[in-house]
This record gives C-alpha cells, sequence and structure tokens, in this order.
C-alpha cells in the first residue's frame, strides 16, 4: 500500500455501511408504549457521531430511555431559509426465530446489510451520518443551514419524538422551510433505458381506534343474546371486508400519469386490478393510495372458557386519503353500528405538498447526475411519517432516502417485514445523491 493510500481520508461512501450496521445493532425496539428498551443508546452514539466532527448536538430526552438527537450545521449563507434531514431511531419488533440472520446483527450478506431497520430508517440513518461527517471533515460547508435530527418514537406516531420537539423545542427548527425524510427516492426499474425514482409528496392521514362493545355477562352454557363478542366480531368483519371506494388525489393521478408515460401505457385507478398488476413489487405501497382503508389488527375479549364477557375490544389501523377525513369516518360508523363505541387511540392529518420548486429539482438533479436513466415522479406513501409534525410548523416534507435498487429485490415488502435488508451499493449510492443534493439545494 503506498503512502497516500495510508492517509487517505474516510468519505462517508467508505464508512456508510458501517454506520448502517452499528445502528441496526442498537435494539431500538418500539412496542408502542414505554415497555421496550428506548433509543437513548443509539441517539447517544450518534451524537459522539457528529461531535467527532465538530458539531454540538443535543440529546431530547421526552421520558426516560425515550431520546432524539438534534443538531444544527452553518451554512455559507445562514439568511437562507434552513433544510431539515430527519429520520427516526426506533424500529418495529422483530422475532429473530424468523429471520435468515439475526435482525439486530447487521450482518452483510449477499450484497446486503441485513436487519430490522435496514430501510425503516437506519438506511437514510447512516446515509445522513456519512454525508455530514465527511462534508465537516473536508470543510465543506452546506450552501444554507441544514438541521439533523434523529428522532425517537416515529413508529409508535412520533408522540415521543418528533411531536415532542415540535410542541415543547420549536426553536429547532427556526427558519427551516423544506424537509427530507424517508419512504422516497428509490428506484422502480422500468427497463434498461429507464429508472424511476419515486420522492414522497403526500402521506395518509391516520385513525389508530379501540371499538368496545358493551354486552350481558353471563354463563357460558346459556341461551345468550346480548353477546360482546358476537357483535363486535360482526362489525369488526363488516369493516375487514369492506371495500372503500377509489379516490384519486392529485399526486396519485400525477404518479400514474408518469408511469403511464414510462410504461407506454394507461394507467386506470377505477380498474385497480389491471393497474396494480403493471406497477411490480411497489404495487404494495401504491394500491392502498388509491382509497381509505381500515385493517382490523387486534381482538380481545373475555377470560375463560365458560364465562360469557360484558365487554369485547378490538383496534383498527385506519387510514384516510388527503381531504377524505370525514368521509372516511361518516363510511366506518356506518359500518361498525350502533353498538360500535369507537374512540382514537393515535389520530393524525393527512399531508400532501406539490411536487415542483428549487428542492425538487435538487432531487431531479442529484439522482440524474449517479443514474442517466433517472427520472423523478411524485407518489403518495400508504403509512405516516415524522413530516405530519413538521407540518405544524410550516415545513414541507419530502421523501427522499434515495436507494438505487436491484428490479429483483421487494422494496416494499422490506418495510416491517421479514428479512429487511438494503443493498450495499444503494447505500454507497445514497450517499452520492446526498451530497450532491445538499450542495444543489
Amino acid at each position: 500500500m503506498s503512502e497516500t493510500d495510508t492517509t487517505r481520508t474516510v468519505t462517508g461512501e467508505d464508512e456508510v455501511v458501517d454506520l448502517c450496521r452499528e445502528l441496526i445493532r442498537f435494539d431500538t425496539s418500539n412496542y408502542g408504549d414505554h415497555s421496550g428498551p428506548g433509543e437513548r443508546k443509539a441517539a447517544e452514539w450518534v451524537a459522539e457521531k457528529l461531535a467527532e466532527v465538530g458539531l454540538e448536538p443535543k440529546i431530547y430526552e421526552s421520558h426516560p430511555g425515550r431520546a432524539s438527537t438534534v443538531a444544527r450545521i452553518e451554512g455559507e449563507d445562514p439568511s437562507r431559509p434552513a433544510l431539515l434531514i430527519h429520520g427516526h431511531l426506533d424500529v418495529v419488533p422483530a422475532n429473530a426465530a424468523d429471520w435468515t440472520h439475526h435482525p439486530f446483527s447487521g450482518e452483510i450478506a449477499d450484497g446486503c446489510v441485513w436487519g430490522r431497520g435496514a430501510v425503516d430508517m437506519k438506511d437514510m440513518d447512516a446515509m445522513t451520518l456519512a454525508v455530514v461527517r465527511d462534508r465537516l471533515r473536508s470543510g465543506r460547508r452546506p450552501p444554507r443551514d441544514v438541521v439533523v435530527a434523529f428522532l425517537a418514537d416515529e413508529e409508535a406516531g412520533g408522540t415521543y419524538g418528533a411531536r415532542y420537539l415540535v410542541d415543547h423545542h420549536p426553536e429547532l427548527f427556526e427558519g427551516v422551510t423544506e424537509a427530507i425524510s424517508e419512504v422516497g427516492g428509490f428506484s422502480f426499474t422500468v427497463d434498461d433505458q429507464r429508472r424511476l425514482y419515486l420522492i414522497q409528496t403526500a402521506e395518509k392521514g391516520m385513525h389508530w381506534m379501540k371499538l368496545t362493545v358493551a354486552g350481558t355477562a353471563g354463563h357460558g352454557s346459556m341461551i345468550h343474546r346480548d353477546n360482546a363478542i358476537t357483535e363486535l366480531s360482526e362489525a369488526v368483519a363488516r369493516v375487514g371486508r369492506h371495500k372503500f371506494p377509489v379516490r384519486v388525489t392529485k399526486t396519485t393521478r400525477a404518479f400514474l400519469d408518469e408511469l403511464g408515460d414510462a410504461l407506454g401505457t394507461e394507467l386506470d385507478p377505477e380498474d385497480m386490478e389491471s393497474t396494480l398488476a403493471k406497477l411490480g413489487g411497489i404495487a404494495k405501497l401504491i394500491g392502498a393510495t388509491l382509497s381509505n382503508t381500515a385493517n382490523p389488527t387486534q381482538l380481545t375479549a373475555g377470560y375463560k372458557v365458560n364465562v360469557i364477557p360484558g365487554e369485547a375490544t378490538a383496534h383498527i389501523d385506519g387510514r384516510f386519503l388527503p381531504g377524505h377525513e370525514e368521509e372516511f369516518l361518516a363510511d366506518l360508523d356506518r359500518l361498525l353500528g350502533p353498538r360500535v363505541r369507537r374512540e382514537d387511540v393515535h389520530a393524525d392529518k393527512a399531508v400532501e405538498t406539490t411536487f415542483d420548486g428549487a428542492l425538487v429539482e435538487a432531487m431531479q438533479a442529484a439522482l440524474l447526475a449517479e443514474d442517466p436513466t433517472a427520472k423523478a415522479i411524485p407518489y403518495m406513501l400508504s403509512g405516516g411519517t415524522d413530516a405530519k409534525s413538521f407540518d405544524d410548523l410550516g415545513i414541507r416534507g419530502f421523501g427522499f432516502a434515495p436507494l438505487k435498487l436491484p428490479p429483483e429485490l421487494d422494496f416494499a415488502g422490506m418495510f416491517h417485514g421479514v428479512d429487511e435488508r438494503v443493498p450495499v451499493d444503494g447505500l454507497r449510492f445514497g450517499v452520492r445523491v446526498l451530497d450532491r443534493f445538499i450542495d444543489a439545494s
């Protein structure tokens, strides 16, 4: 090895894979309460990585163990509106017995980094850290202030992460007008001449709700006409089998038009079966953005086989399209009927922005510079992100965590799925794109 090689400065591309692996090894499972390990250790590690390159990150703990790390990088022109790059440190739980490689090992196999959070979203956390560290080591300030936030609790709605910071520390985001984060900027291969990169410009709202039916308790051997379990089960079945009407938003219409042009065919949202059949692996992401949805996820009742309980409960994961919340709740109440009491466990708005402006142009330019076949197009996310909280501060949010993916990888299936993994080459590609994007933004 030459003298030049031994003294070469480590780049973002060099370290992004190891950063991602280290993040995955922190078990930050979020069970929806405070029973998990929390994000504190990961937040402290992130703060150390930022401090190593001269930043002064601060850790904000909203509840014991539930911590977020935030830092501001001074730009060349601090009078310009600032940019926020945010990611979450928590992950959904994983059962190690179901996985090919342990979900908290960060193992490299088959050209990928494996583990819970590999795509949701410790990959973007690692890419952000890698780019920030590289730029600060080499003395390259961003054109404007950049705030980086590594957040707690996104997987349970952000109450102890983004929502806490927005409500209690809004000064951290002073001057921020735009933001990028997860579930966008990933590639969809049309053919050898064209890859589409889906930029998230909208996301559905949510109503996570608890349903309760009160009945008459009694002996299991008796004829019983007021059984809470029966009443609730019938209502839950009606909701679970219901097909909500197709509602095409501006974002979804733009997505279908752009994709149709790339495929050389018209995509009809009213014919969901044939439309989704043309979308390959991203059909899972797109299919749920054509209508409101309500999925039963939990049922609870009773305590003994020969006792009819006086109450039964269920939980529903409800998601509504931008502009269609009232319609969604009206449909739901009609399906549930008068005996079922519903109450929100967590509710949040839908958000939608337009696919235009200098930030979008910077995304397109950065992608095209690294992939000559790239074309950025807007789409709606069926889930939700911390962008909902930051929207309350007037921050325009986009999903832009750039990854060039192999066509055969079921990217949508990675989210909350078994054997979650991200390509090593995709991480390095993302570092290059993000670095260019910051320069152009």
